[in-house]
């Protein structure tokens, strides 16, 4: 079924809504990585970010064969890097009329303090508090190819309909797909061919009251609220929420 096929609902911002949770998704498909996509991926990253210092493999893969490809914190930019290669193997399918890309990859930010040590033991999960941020981001990488959608700025993706926590040490649990701020500018896009461009987002976690913040007002209304607030890409599992109500009359 195809995006174009659901009916979305409209929320108070204007924004359409579309709902997957009664859709089955695309069934198995085994697929295996587009080694050409990879370096010149690779070669993007290590040139406007630094080097890779590690990469999750995966061994078995479903519609497009995901790697995360991993930048250590340095001088110029004190975080972990993680970045996809893979979700732009295959098109999304864009509506004829938005203005966005059919292709992406997703990247993430951790603070330098992040366990990834952690990460990638058999027995990770994706509410582990480590491995969270990683397998949300190979989750959504692999969602528009599962149920024939898109992503792109702007949109957010909740855990569930009630965007449940993440993990049991924050309330963060909804993504929202923007630039990175913390990133240069020419990180953004990949020109691969004239007729593929990738067009590169971050994932910012987001509390529920933020997301219904942006459904209600815009993401510009959100937006607002970080800069006033000082909030940036590099995952704070304990920040403030800016959408919080405040005082006795429950005001922004």
């Amino acid at each position: 079924m195809s995006e174009q096929e659901i009916e979305p609902e409209n929320s108070s911002s204007g924004a359409p809504i579309y709902r997957y949770e009664n859709v089955e998704p695309e069934p198995f498909s085994l697929a295996s990585g587009d080694e050409e996509s990879i370096e010149a991926i690779s070669r993007h990253i290590e040139q406007h970010v630094g080097p890779v210092t590690g990469v999750f493999h995966e061994l078995i893969s479903d519609k497009v064969h995901l790697d995360v490809h991993i930048v250590a914190p340095t001088k110029d930019f004190p975080f972990y890097t993680l970045v996809t290669s893979g979700m732009s193997d295959l098109p999304m399918t864009v509506p004829a009329d938005a203005e966005s890309s059919a292709y992406a990859e997703l990247c993430i930010l951790l603070p330098s303090t992040w366990p990834l040590s952690d990460v990638g033991q058999a027995d990770s999960t994706p509410t582990d508090e480590a491995y969270w941020p990683i397998g949300w981001m190979k989750f959504i990488a692999r969602f528009p190819h599962e149920y024939h959608t898109w992503l792109g700025s702007g949109h957010t993706i909740p855990n569930g309909e009630h965007a449940e926590p993440y993990a049991a040490d924050t309330k963060l649990g909804c993504m929202l797909l923007l630039p990175s701020i913390s990133l240069p500018e020419e990180f953004r896009e990949l020109r691969v061919t004239d007729e593929k461009t990738i067009h590169f987002y971050c994932l910012y976690p987001i509390y529920k009251e933020e997301m219904e913040l942006k459904m209600n007002k815009g993401v510009d209304a959100l937006l607002d609220k970080f800069d006033e607030a000082g909030i940036s890409d590099v995952i704070d599992i304990a920040r403030p929420n800016v959408a919080k109500k405040k005082g006795f009359l429950g005001l922004w």
